[in-house]
């Protein structure tokens, strides 16, 4: 009998690509043909992003193009949490779920679309033992949470993704396993509130290969340094026990790399947004932990035009990224999310201002990012490489998260997807590093 053929759109964030995953896992297990066209497809799976109007947008434009173009749909991911609204846009969808609902949307794959028949069972033959990965095979996202126990008043995730739930630790190095002995170079550990891991479990000690581990960031880290590969921390709130990591880092455990969300650098803006507002104490531990790790590269992400935001507000923000001095910044204009807090605050920022304020955001911190890249150049550095041809290659430092920060041009020819190599830095511009391969001269 033939293979019954599903076609998926994936949108969103690392964490929700890690839930197309494991949907695409289980359905490659029970024997489906993951196809990637619409002509093809006997149904669509398409995993939401709606998080703010920008991705809401994009999730129903999505929605709309695999109804069009194919017709049999079924819609998950975090605009599924709104079930109402998807449903009243497109009323002929097959199902709608939530984010992390991986059995709802396989079952309701089932009701739609039953699997083929097969007298064998199960095709895990089909699928690799560390399952179907959407990231190219020398890195891969490492989920160790789900949900978050914050209430960040511009943010509706709790509502869409739940609270806090951590994964054993024995679970999560098992599948770490799986991953590094498949090829990944580099593990990216990702969740709402990585930080927070085990904390609603007690952190509790299951175990790996005979080993104890307890289900707590410094330990994990620990245990995942073993391995041998890049271990990348995403989304780390700077809670107390976050100064633990820093000698990992030092003696080159972990990547000396921490992508922290601040938010924003005035207190009084942080305490409307309802996020730590201590900023002083936080560039004071900044201060701290690259005394203790000189080669620290920290990432932020940051948002202008919060409602409220007055002129010093936004000097403050500006003075605290100058005084911080990040290596990779991202930032974003206020945007109202559906469901959030933040959109009964008074003072709503008006967009000409809103864009002002972010032009002169970047441009202070492009220059902050140049001169940071600038210390590099002559230096010696690591390079994991994404894209290989005959006049060279693209590859990322320790700084660099792929899709998100900068990247390392290296000049020669021989290289692969998923080498790593030593080069020495020849050049750099706000963002990027041009490099070659220390062997050359």
């Amino acid at each position: 009998m033939p293979a019954a053929r599903i076609g998926f759109v994936s949108l969103g964030c690392p964490k929700a690509l890690v839930d197309s995953e494991r949907i695409l896992t289980q359905l490659r297990v029970e024997g489906y043909e993951i196809v990637p066209d619409y002509a093809r497809a006997q149904l669509v799976i398409v995993n939401t992003c709606g998080f703010i109007d920008a991705a809401k947008a994009e999730s129903l434009e999505a929605i709309g193009e695999a109804l069009t173009e194919n017709g049999r749909v079924i819609v998950t991911g975090c605009l599924g949490a709104n079930r109402g609204e998807v449903d009243s846009r497109f009323p002929e969808v097959l199902a709608v779920t939530g984010p992390q609902a991986y059995e709802t949307v396989v079952n309701a794959v089932h009701r739609h679309l039953p699997p083929p028949a097969d007298s064998n069972g199960p095709f895990e033959a089909l699928v690799p033992p560390q399952g179907i990965k959407l990231t190219p095979r020398h890195y891969a996202y490492l989920k160790i949470s789900e949900g978050c126990n914050h209430r960040c008043s511009f943010c509706i995730i709790p509502t869409m993704r739940g609270r806090l739930v951590s994964r054993p630790a024995g679970a999560v190095l098992q599948e770490a396993e799986r991953l590094v002995a498949a090829g990944v170079r580099e593990l990216l550990i990702i969740a709402q509130d990585t930080s927070a891991y085990g904390s609603d479990l007690g952190y509790p000690i299951s175990f790996w290969n005979g080993r104890p581990v307890k289900a707590r960031l410094t330990e994990l880290c620990w245990a995942l340094s073993g391995f041998g590969v890049w271990i990348r921390l995403h989304y780390v709130y700077p809670y107390p026990h976050v100064d633990e990591l820093l000698p990992l880092m030092a003696e080159g455990k972990l990547l000396p790399y921490l992508d922290i969300p601040f938010q924003h650098g005035s207190p009084e803006v942080l305490k409307r947004m309802r996020r730590p507002a201590a900023t002083e104490d936080i560039l004071a531990r900044i201060q701290a932990w690259r005394e203790v790790c000189p080669d620290l590269n920290l990432r932020s992400t940051f948002i202008v035009g919060f409602p409220g935001e007055t002129d010093k507000d936004f000097e403050r923000l500006l003075q605290f990224i100058e005084l911080a001095q990040l290596d990779r910044v991202g930032c974003f204009q206020y945007s109202a999310v559906s469901g959030a807090a933040a959109n009964k605050l008074p003072g709503a920022i008006p967009d000409a201002v809103k864009q002002q304020r972010y032009d002169q955001f970047m441009r202070t911190q492009a220059a902050i990012s140049a001169g940071r890249l600038a210390r590099k150049i002559g230096r010696r550095i690591e390079v994991l490489i994404d894209e290989a041809g005959g006049n060279g290659a693209i590859g990322r430092s320790a700084a660099d998260a792929p899709e998100i920060d900068g990247r390392v041009f290296v000049d020669g020819a021989g290289f692969q997807a998923g080498d790593m190599i030593q080069a020495v830095v020849e050049r750099a511009d706000h963002y990027d590093l041009w490099a070659r391969p220390e062997s050359s001269q």
